[in-house]
Order: C-alpha cells, then sequence, then structure tokens
C-alpha cells in the first residue's frame, strides 16, 4: 500500500492543519503538560481531603478548648477528668479498672 492510499483511508476532517493542530495540542494537555489534567484530578482529590481534615481538626480544636475552659474553672471537672483519665486516686482509695473484652482503653 502505498501513502496515498492510506491518505485517501483517512477523512479529511482528519487531514486538515488545523484540526491536527487542535488534536496534538489536546493530548499534550492530557498527557505532557507539567500541569495536565491527570495530574490535576489527583491535586483536586488531594485538596478536597486537606480541606475535611481541615474542618475535622477545626472542630476538634473548638471541642477541646471548650473543655479545657471548663477544666480551669471548675476544680470538680479537674478532679473528674484526671480521675477518668489519667486514673489518679487519693492516697487511701483503691482503684480497680474493669475492661470488657470488646473495649480497649488507651
Amino acid at each position: 500500500m502505498s501513502i496515498f492510499k492510506i491518505l485517501e483511508k483517512i477523512p479529511p476532517v482528519f487531514r486538515n492543519k488545523f484540526v491536527l493542530t487542535i488534536i496534538f495540542f489536546v493530548i499534550w494537555l492530557v498527557i505532557f503538560d507539567s500541569n495536565n489534567l491527570i495530574s490535576r484530578y489527583k491535586e483536586l482529590s488531594q485538596l478536597h481531603k486537606l480541606r475535611k481534615e481541615k474542618e475535622f481538626f477545626t472542630e476538634k480544636i473548638s471541642s477541646d478548648k471548650k473543655k479545657l475552659y471548663e477544666l480551669k474553672t471548675n476544680n470538680s471537672n479537674l478532679e473528674k477528668f484526671a480521675r477518668e483519665q489519667y486514673k489518679m486516686k487519693k492516697p487511701d482509695e483503691d482503684l480497680y479498672i474493669v475492661q470488657t473484652p470488646n473495649s480497649r482503653n488507651d
């Protein structure tokens, strides 16, 4: 087969130099460019994930600030927190920790 027969099988629209340039440009943008669509999609999904994390940590910070304020202002809350979280006890008390197999306390 000669080259001319192969070119005759290609539709005339795809033989146009402008269409070929546009196709080349689109392929370049999708695959080869440093800001290609594939990396852009990955970066946008990473951005979405980071925004969700930011929202989670913002809520966590606000709840921790509220707990800290309660601990600083009320001594009974401070004692309750120390007993529950750090298992502190008074010198004349005995402390028993009961754990179920399904619950795990770190």
